[in-house]
């Protein structure tokens, strides 16, 4: 009989870093489930990349969240690797944020990885030879301006993995949280940057990616938990 292959969980899968790393792990041996709120940006990386399947959920809803998570392990088994690569943002100055989205912040960036973590952990742990990653950025070590509406929650969910990693790391599960400081190559951040950069100003979300896998094989006697990754060119 074939021997089932690993799975990987990829919670927020955008056209860049995320579908980065369904493809990074899907060639790696991977069985990758994915989710995303977009059904169709799913389906059409499904039909591209074999190995990987379409789960459709907003992690806001966190009832759907625990659901989707039960039928993924259900369907491909305990996660050897979940990936929490779910990010909500706000760019506006401080007095025109809306609570409402400045608590969406929260809820997308910080609670759902609790919720993550809640489900999915306890397995892992009894799996043994399990990585928890979360995407971090910037804003998750410092405060900039127009970051009001976004660092606060990055900020929370870097200590959130931090503590997880203290609660987890003892019973043999790796969590690490990975700041992505830079611009990451895809076309909308381009356009937003007005075509003014290098090309190696950019961090090129296939090499995230690689970056991802290699972290999340390390052996337990060198594990991370604090990564930053930047180009070259990057201010820091």
């Amino acid at each position: 009989m074939t021997e089932r292959k690993p799975a990987c969980i990829v919670i927020g899968v955008g056209p860049g870093t995320g579908e980065a790393l369904v493809r990074r792990f899907a060639e790696g041996g991977y069985a990758v489930a994915m989710i995303a709120r977009k059904a169709e940006r799913l389906e059409r990386i499904a039909g591209d990349v074999a190995d990987s399947r379409a789960y459709p959920c907003d992690v806001t809803d966190h009832d759907a969240l625990r659901a989707t998570l039960a039928r993924i392990v259900a369907d491909l088994g305990v996660p050897k690797v979940a990936i929490y690569n779910g990010a909500y943002a706000v760019f506006a100055p401080y007095r025109d944020i809306d609570i409402g989205d400045f608590e969406r912040t929260f809820r997308v960036n910080v609670s759902s990885l609790l919720v993550a973590a809640q489900e999915l952990a306890p397995a892992m742990v009894e799996r043994g030879d399990a990585a928890l990653l979360v995407t971090g950025n910037t804003g998750a070590w410092r405060g900039k301006p127009h970051f009001t509406g976004f660092a606060p929650s990055k900020a929370g969910q870097r200590i959130l993995a931090e503590a997880l990693a203290r609660d987890l790391g003892p019973e043999g599960l790796h969590v690490a949280h990975i700041t992505v400081d830079a611009m990451i190559d895809i076309p909308w951040v381009r356009e937003r940057m007005g075509g003014d950069r290098p090309d190696d100003a950019y961090a090129k979300p296939a090499d995230i990616a690689g970056e991802f896998f290699r972290i999340a094989h390390q052996p337990r006697s060198t594990w991370s938990f604090n990564v930053e990754l930047r180009p070259h060119r990057e201010t820091w």
